[in-house]
């Protein structure tokens, strides 16, 4: 492979229980019922502007209300961010490896960017990127292709020398849909089982394996 696609959430970065606490804070300060940690870690794959909805099913939203509820979140996890996001084991040796043997490394992320890049940076890993791509920029989220084509047709990359690598069976679903091959990891918040069943190209239960695909 010359081309790694990675999502950050759950593949690259362990943000504890930031997201859970960050989200069950913002649907409390909303009279929301609160959705309880499966039902968050399930939906942490897709962007915020689509899991809130499904957290929050019977909820009516105005568009002011639901921006309020989302800026609330981020305010949240903002705060909590600092003390609970690490660097998966052995990740930064990878990333150091496959950009020293000349791959083109790329995060396309649920994430919004500014949260993206402020965490890369933080974890000092930003360096290791060519380009990453957030929730903001693009109009379908996950498992919509529209991050992976974008990037393939920016950076002139070939198909089927470029994997897609996630957590979630939504990366899973984007990289087929884009046409790339596909990589499982299981240290994230997907099951292993809930994983084998998109059929991906690849699974590898350490960071080290990921040195391995081709």
């Amino acid at each position: 492979m010359d081309n790694y696609f990675f999502d950050f959430d759950g593949t690259l970065a362990d943000s504890g229980q930031t997201a859970i606490l960050a989200t069950q804070a913002a649907f409390r300060d909303y009279d929301l019922a609160v959705p309880d940690e499966d039902a968050i870690a399930y939906f942490m794959g897709v962007p915020i502007e689509v899991s809130f909805k499904k957290l929050a099913p019977d909820a009516e939203f105005t568009d002011y209300e639901f921006k309020a509820l989302l800026a609330i979140f981020r305010s949240y996890y903002k705060q909590m961010e600092s003390s609970n996001l690490t660097l998966f084991p052995h990740i930064e040796k990878v990333l150091k490896q496959l950009h020293d043997e000349g791959k083109q490394l790329f995060v396309v992320s649920s994430k919004h960017s500014a949260a993206l890049i402020r965490n890369l940076e933080q974890l000092e890993i930003d360096q290791y990127f060519d380009a990453v791509l957030g929730s903001d920029q693009v109009k379908k989220f996950k498992p919509a292709p529209d991050g992976l084509l974008f990037l393939l047709k920016k950076y002139h990359l070939d198909p089927n020398k470029s994997v897609m690598i996630g957590d979630a069976i939504f990366d899973l679903q984007m990289g087929q849909a884009a046409g790339v091959a596909t990589c499982a990891v299981t240290w994230g918040t997907h099951s292993k089982k809930e994983l084998v069943v998109q059929e991906p190209t690849f699974v590898v239960n350490k960071p080290k394996q990921l040195l391995k695909i081709d």
